[in-house]
């Protein structure tokens, strides 16, 4: 019980310190959430009252399911984006049929993490690399900004997250843009970003959402053109399971997986960071996986759509003294009271108020201090970034995630079969071996090589293996009467692997050439064991270190000094 429900663990010790540090982060997030949660629906193509609804029945659940007492769970820009892309391609954005197909994704999403997270599959979003979700969530970011713009101008562009469609809608409109919804979104832009760098803990966005509403109160300008919110639903959302049809289904598939991939990735990541500054609780990634994935099947029969953690509302959840997950639940009540009481105060809420919310949240989503660490670290991850950007930026969504996954994997698959490999020398007036591309001052014996294997033996860079022996082979000559092979970098050999070493140890054989194997990790002698290997070689084939093959090799009347244990 107290794996599956967390609170558990901290419910029986809840005390008033606690409650003081909950009541103020719960209400600060709830207070943030409404704006946020009303301008992120917009961008799945939803009504915004569905944004509310994202960030009730979800925040419930993940606050006795998470084991992260700080993450804040809800709608989140990138996750609505991914909404969009997906559900636009089988109905028409702010439909009745476009929100239960949206309903429909947050239940498929949740019970995608929830399965993984049962069978303890967590591992699967490590099929992400941080390149590709850094481009990918870059690209993202000024999709969604340019996808708002229009909003800003208070101009109509048909519904497209082609940028470059975007881009050409909004020149041939520009003569039709209305100058007071400019000047509203221009001044909530800088009203928002304004106080965002004066003071993070004041809540600009709900700042913006009042002064805007008593400016169209006060001006009038809603009859000027000046699109505003007008009537949104009081009450709680309606209990219900969404439609469910099967092509529709295996057409949102994928797209399910890669939000729930994505979500799980950015809730993780920031879970992450905040717990490093906690010690008093343990963050389960499989539990957090099944606390998200519940959170959206509990979110998605309440008129949900997919939710996640977000980085900027958990950044300020912590700051806010959130102790527990009871900040959660504090959230989610505040939200339920705006439902049933306070949403005829949004009705001259202007749209371009929440384009321009949107944008100041999202352009904070390009992370260019990590971008120039990828071009001064690594060129390979950086132009795997690169890729990405561009593809998801171009294209589309799912490509360029899709690319981004299959780069990932190539990346992988080729590191893997050509790992690095090291002919080693022993350094003056000493044992050890090193490098000597490293160390120039490491001496090489003209009759022995030793080389050291960077990587597990296996099916994927067996031949690499064989083609690297052979040609250091090769290079020595006739002179050559020993080779080392120091695996204290291969942690892992299988069938395979073992069969290139049996091979090459024949062959070299067959030369004249002895193989000796030195500092052999525990679980691959084992496996050398059991398989015979020992058996059908020379008994002194396997060392503690290389100065003892050489010198079992030097003086074979002394060669059981040394040996590793079979």
């Amino acid at each position: 019980m107290k794996s599956f429900f967390p609170i558990t663990t901290w419910l029986p010790h809840y005390n008033r310190s606690m409650l003081r540090g909950d009541m103020s982060a719960g209400i600060t997030v709830g207070i943030l959430l409404i704006p946020q949660g009303m301008a992120y629906a917009m961008i799945a193509g939803l009504p915004p009252v569905y944004g509310l609804y994202a960030s009730l029945v979800p925040l419930l659940i993940y606050g006795i399911m998470g084991t992260s007492r700080q993450l804040a769970v809800g709608p989140v820009a990138l996750v609505s984006l991914l909404v969009a892309a997906g559900v636009s391609e089988f109905a028409e954005p702010g439909t009745s049929s476009y929100i239960q197909l949206a309903v429909l994704l947050a239940l498929m999403t949740g019970g995608f993490q929830l399965l993984i997270g049962l069978f303890r599959l967590g591992f699967l979003v490590n099929f992400l690399s941080h390149p590709v979700v850094t481009g990918f969530t870059a690209a993202a970011a000024l999709i969604i900004a340019l996808s708002q713009v229009h909003h800003i101008l208070g101009i109509s562009v048909n519904s497209t997250l082609k940028v470059h469609e975007v881009l050409i809608q909004l020149f041939e409109s520009l003569g039709d843009v209305n100058v007071q919804t400019l000047l509203v979104g221009f001044l909530a832009i800088v009203l928002v970003a304004g106080l965002r760098m004066w003071n993070r803990h004041l809540p600009g966005a709900l700042i913006a959402v009042v002064v805007s509403i008593l400016l169209i109160l006060i001006t009038g300008w809603d009859q000027k053109g000046v699109a505003i919110i007008g009537d949104i639903p009081s009450g709680l959302p309606a209990f219900g399971m969404p439609d469910f049809d099967m092509e529709v289904f295996s057409g949102l598939f994928p797209m399910a997986v890669a939000i729930s991939l994505i979500g799980f990735m950015e809730s993780m990541a920031v879970a992450k960071m905040v717990r490093s500054r906690h010690r008093d609780y343990k963050l389960d990634t499989d539990q957090e996986l099944v606390a998200i994935g519940a959170a959206n099947i509990g979110g998605a029969l309440f008129q949900s759509y997919p939710v996640t953690g977000g980085f900027a509302r958990t950044a300020i959840n912590d700051q806010s003294g959130a102790k527990t997950g009871m900040s959660s639940i504090i959230s989610a009540v505040l939200i339920g009271l705006t439902l049933l009481f306070l949403t005829p105060l949004f009705y001259y809420l202007p749209g371009a108020v929440l384009g321009a919310i949107v944008i100041t949240a999202v352009l904070g989503l390009i992370d260019i201090s990590e971008i120039r660490f990828l071009w001064r670290t690594r060129r390979e991850d950086f132009m795997m970034m690169a890729v990405t950007f561009f593809v998801t930026l171009l294209i589309g969504l799912k490509e360029g995630l899709l690319i981004g996954v299959i780069l990932s994997l190539v990346v992988v698959i080729y590191r893997s079969s050509t790992p690095h490999v090291a002919i080693l020398g022993r350094l003056p007036e000493s044992r050890i071996y090193r490098n000597i591309v490293r160390y120039p001052e490491a001496i090489e014996q003209d009759d022995v090589v030793v080389v050291r294997y960077d990587a597990p033996l296996y099916f994927a860079n067996s031949e690499h293996f064989k083609g690297t022996i052979e040609e250091l082979v090769n290079d020595k000559g006739e002179k050559l009467q020993l080779v080392v092979l120091d695996a204290s970098g291969i942690n892992l050999i299988d069938t395979t692997g073992l069969h290139a070493l049996t091979e090459m140890n024949r062959q070299l054989q067959s030369r004249g050439v002895t193989l000796c194997l030195a500092s052999v990790r525990g679980p691959v002698r084992d496996v050398l064991r059991v398989s015979g290997y020992f058996d059908s070689n020379t008994s002194h084939s396997c060392y503690l270190d290389v100065q003892d093959a050489i010198d079992a090799f030097n003086h074979p009347e002394s060669s059981g000094h040394g040996m590793e244990r079979h």
